[in-house]
């Protein structure tokens, strides 16, 4: 009831309009059934505080069963209740029931067959309800004046078809628990997947980050170094002969090379290697960005999920349906 309040809200004026009464019988399943009584409609000038026509359309995609009730008296056919009942039916005609209510109150059984074939004529003018086998059973209140009424009540076909229906969306909800339960351990499972690709991919990055960091580390020292070597009057006295013999001999190839380079030439070959060297950094810096994985204590919990939702819930479904019906059944009907 929140939730349709809630929704409702939306719909200007609706929640001024509406009430809740509560009824505390398990009789027949009343206990797990809903009522919606809509407003009647009528032709005309009439305006109503809200958008009844399209509260009513809201109604009929969330109801289970929808019954359209002709009064014998009124006989609700006026052009605005048969347009709202048309479009309805063109959405949920298998949820519409007809119903002749009031009918002890139609007077004899030739009067009650004369408004039942005017509302049958009235309904098959229509294209969106003009249906095969079509059928429009009569009901009424029993009470001390309709005792000795010989029209037929078939008000306790009515209760069949709502406990049917009751049973049906009971066994539809449980089978769909069962669904959910399985979606969610698969969607805990695909989830660890990708976690574990995304976590691969990242070692992946990681170590290619390193490898063009270490290059791009790795340019400038060996420029330094062969150019120490290089220069030999001038490292002498700083590192000594024993350590310059040791770089000489490792670099002495590219020390080589590095004396070929003209002096005019040196610069742009030490700014070219140092340019070298940032675009390894930036490609290391780049190449080594990762995904968010999930955490220890993420995945712990969504492994928790997974246990609780396969061996807790999803074996309640049975249990369930035996609670429902112990709920659902009165006690003079055990």
């Amino acid at each position: 009831m929140l939730c349709i309040q809630f929704t409702f809200s939306k719909i200007e004026g609706v929640t001024d309009y509406l009430t809740t009464e509560i009824s505390t019988s398990k009789q027949k399943k009343f206990s797990l059934v809903t009522f919606v009584d809509t407003p009647g409609l009528v032709d005309g000038d009439m305006k109503y505080p809200f958008d009844v026509n399209k509260s009513i359309l809201w109604l009929g995609d969330l109801a289970d069963l929808i019954f359209v009730f002709f009064d014998p008296i009124g006989q609700a056919l006026c052009k605005r209740t048969l347009n709202l009942v048309e479009e309805l039916n063109h959405k949920h005609a298998e949820r519409i029931r007809f119903y002749l209510s009031k009918a002890d109150e139609a007077g004899h059984e030739s009067d009650r067959q004369r408004v039942m074939m005017q509302i049958v004529q009235e309904l098959c003018k229509r294209p969106g309800l003009n249906r095969t086998g079509f059928d429009m059973p009569t009901i009424y209140v029993p009470n001390m004046n309709s005792k000795g009424s010989r029209c037929a009540n078939q008000i306790e076909e009515v209760c069949k078809d709502i406990e049917k229906t009751i049973n049906q969306t009971i066994q539809t909800t449980l089978n769909s628990l069962e669904k959910d339960c399985d979606q969610i351990a698969e969607m805990v499972k695909d989830k660890l997947a990708k976690d574990s690709v995304t976590a691969s991919v990242n070692l992946k990055a990681k170590f290619q980050g390193a490898l063009f960091g270490f290059i791009g580390m790795l340019l400038p020292l060996l420029l330094l170094a062969t150019y120490l070597v290089s220069t030999k009057s001038q490292v002498v006295q700083v590192l000594g002969e024993d350590i310059l013999a040791t770089l000489s001999l490792y670099l002495g190839p590219l020390a080589r090379g590095w004396q070929k380079v003209p002096a005019q030439y040196s610069q742009y070959v030490i700014i070219g290697i140092v340019g070298v060297a940032l675009v390894m950094l930036l490609i290391a810096k780049f190449a080594s960005s990762t995904k968010p994985t999930l955490s220890r204590k993420q995945k712990k919990s969504l492994l928790e999920i997974r246990d609780y939702v396969q061996n807790t819930v999803k074996s309640k479904k049975q249990k369930l349906y035996q609670e429902y019906l112990k709920q659902s059944v009165a006690e003079h009907d055990l």
